[in-house]
């Protein structure tokens, strides 16, 4: 028989992996789904914990599945958003997982460097650095809150947020043919005392292949962009399935619709993994007045970055496009 985990005593109490117990006279696998998803959350991984047969599958049983939207309405606001795991204190359960930059980061390591343009460092992102072309669509603004695992997720004031995503037709400036020259939909923001950045913006388009998203870079400040390799955390906002197709319904988004009937949270090459639950956007609003978006972000700084290889798709009118443009590689 398979052999159920037992706590150890400290002078604190009882505790399991060194997390004190949430109810101090229950065994470890009645303790809650909260204290299970601590347990369970490290990283983006589960499981890394040496549990054996019925300790690890009651465990497993006990964590929450997360669902990827709400109710909404076509023409009226709209509230929805990660319904994932959070501990005690509402942060959410686990560091913000590591993704790939993908194929368009324009940060120096896959071609172009909008990092190096003076004008980078900006909250109103819908136009290209000194002129060119604005980007048209549903008004978004969308707000990052950073926190610091490493000291008790102290809101981690002071780090640079690189922020980009494609436009309504599914381009990426800076790479998408008709595109190259701009820089429209990028951008950095200087976390303030309560770790936020805000970002005013457009709903991102939803091209061939990919779930709605938002990439984000985190740096230790500002001095650090320069370089692509000094980021602490490179991640992905997913959007909700529920405001993307009321978005999706307008003809400015021409194509996003078919595109998003062919994916899923968890058929998404990047969310799939855990169905988005880190990473699944808090979103309010309508498509006259606008959306406004939110998400925490835990970073831990004692672990090393690993964000995995870029994915196909984008970058073409329509949202259809497997391929960079031009002489961009595919990495």
């Amino acid at each position: 028989m398979a052999r159920v985990p037992e706590p150890e005593m400290t002078p604190e109490g009882p505790a399991y992996e060194g997390r004190l117990l949430d109810r101090a006279d229950e065994e470890v696998v009645d303790q809650g789904a909260s204290f299970d998803i601590r347990t369970l959350l490290t990283r983006r991984n589960v499981l890394g914990l040496g549990i054996l047969g019925v300790g690890a599958a009651t465990l497993v049983a006990c964590a929450p599945t997360s669902d990827s939207s709400t109710s909404s309405s076509s023409s009226g606001s709209t509230s929805s958003g990660s319904t994932g795991t959070t501990d005690a204190s509402g942060l959410p359960s686990g560091e913000i997982p590591d993704e790939t930059a993908g194929p368009y980061p324009g940060d120096g390591s896959n071609g172009p460097d909008v990092l190096e343009q003076s004008g980078i460092v900006r909250s109103d992102i819908r136009s290209s650095i000194d002129g060119g072309a604005t980007a048209e669509g549903v008004p978004l603004e969308f707000s990052l809150t950073i926190t610091d695992m490493a000291n008790d997720d102290a809101p981690f004031e002071g780090v640079a947020v690189y922020a980009w995503h494609c436009d309504a037709q599914g381009r990426y400036s800076m790479y998408s043919e008709g595109v190259e020259d701009e820089t429209y939909l990028r951008g950095v923001q200087v976390a303030d005392e309560n770790g936020v950045v805000t970002f005013t913006s457009i709903f991102p388009a939803c091209y061939t292949g990919r779930w709605p998203h938002i990439h984000f870079e985190v740096y230790p400040d500002l001095d650090s962009i320069s370089d692509s390799t000094n980021a602490i955390a490179t991640s992905q906002i997913a959007m909700p399935e529920d405001v993307c197709n009321t978005v999706y319904a307008l003809s400015a988004y021409d194509g996003s619709s078919s595109n998003l009937s062919q994916v899923s949270l968890d058929t998404d090459n990047v969310f799939g993994e855990d169905g988005g639950a880190l990473q699944l956007a808090t979103v309010s609003g309508d498509v006259d007045s606008g959306y406004t978006a939110s998400l925490v972000a835990r970073v831990d700084t004692t672990t090393t970055p690993s964000s995995g290889d870029a994915p196909s798709g984008g970058g073409q009118g329509g949202g259809q496009g497997d391929t960079p443009p031009g002489d961009a590689p595919s990495r």
